[in-house]
C-alpha cells in the first residue's frame, strides 16, 4: 500500500510543478507585454526625440524587446525577449507574437547594460523574414540604425532596401542602433503560456489568431502611436498649404 501512495504523491508533486511553471511563464509573458507597452508609450510621448512620423506610418511590423541585456568588451553578445505585431489587411495591428533575440554584436559598448530595443520592419522582404519564425540580421540591407526626430531627414535612405530599422534606449536616451548578427526567433514557451497552444508566427502576425485580453494594451499603444503620427503629419501638411 505504501508504494502506490508514494507514486501518487510523486505524481501530485510533478503536476504541481508543471502548473507552477505554466503560471510563472504566463506571468513573465504578461509582464513583458506591459513593459513593451510602456516603452512604446514613453517613446511616443517625446516625438521630437523619438521615431519619425514617416517611419512609423510606413512600418509593416513593430518589434519591442524591453531590457535587452548586452555584454562584453567593445562588442558583445546580447539576449532578450519581447513581442512583435504587424499591420493586417484591415489596417489594424495583429495580436502580438512573442520573440527572442540572441547572439551577434550591438554597436560598440563596454560592459553589461540593459537597453530597450525597438525594430521596425519596413518592407515585404523583412516581413517575410519575420513570418518565417527565425532569421538572422546580417548582410547589406538587413538592418540599419533608424533616424530619430519628429521627421526623417531628407538625406537618409530609410525608404530604400533596408528591411529593419533599429533603435535602442538606454538611461532615457533614444537613438538609432546598429545591430549585426542577431537571431530573431519565435518564443515558443511564451506563445503557449498566453495563447494556450504553439500558434505559428504567420497565423498570429497575419491576424488569423484573436488577440487575448492581456495583449490589448500593447495593441492599443501601437494604434495610438500610428494615429498620433498620422494626425501630426496631416496637420503639418495642412499648415504648409
Amino acid at each position: 500500500m505504501k508504494r502506490p501512495r508514494r507514486y501518487l504523491a510523486i505524481t501530485f508533486l510533478l503536476m504541481g510543478s508543471v502548473f507552477g511553471f505554466a503560471a510563472s511563464s504566463r506571468e513573465d509573458s504578461v509582464k513583458r507585454l506591459q513593459n513593451s507597452t510602456e516603452v512604446l508609450e514613453q517613446i511616443m510621448a517625446a516625438p521630437d526625440k523619438g521615431i519619425p512620423e514617416e517611419v512609423m506610418n510606413g512600418a509593416k511590423c513593430v518589434v519591442v524587446v524591453p531590457h535587452l541585456m548586452k555584454g562584453g568588451f567593445v562588442v558583445g553578445a546580447k539576449h532578450g525577449r519581447g513581442v512583435a505585431s504587424c499591420r493586417t489587411t484591415d489596417k489594424n495591428w495583429s495580436a502580438p507574437a512573442f520573440v527572442s533575440v540572441g547572439g551577434g554584436s550591438f554597436g560598440f559598448q563596454i560592459g553589461i547594460e540593459g537597453v530597450d530595443l525597438v525594430m521596425l520592419v519596413m518592407n515585404d522582404q523583412g516581413l517575410q523574414h519575420l513570418l518565417s519564425s527565425k532569421f538572422q540580421l546580417s548582410g547589406e540591407g538587413s538592418a540599419a540604425a533608424g533616424p530619430v526626430g519628429r521627421h526623417a531627414s531628407a538625406g537618409t535612405d530609410w525608404k530604400l532596401n533596408t528591411e529593419l530599422l533599429t533603435y535602442s534606449r538606454s538611461k532615457g536616451a533614444f537613438a538609432g542602433a546598429t545591430i549585426e548578427g542577431a537571431v530573431i526567433e519565435k518564443d515558443d514557451d511564451s506563445t503557449i503560456a498566453v495563447y494556450g497552444d504553439n500558434a505559428s508566427f504567420r497565423s498570429i502576425l497575419s491576424g488569423s489568431v484573436p488577440a487575448p485580453p492581456d495583449t490589448e494594451a500593447f495593441r492599443a499603444a501601437l494604434a495610438k502611436a500610428s494615429r498620433q503620427s498620422k494626425e501630426h503629419e496631416a496637420a503639418e501638411m495642412h499648415n504648409q498649404r
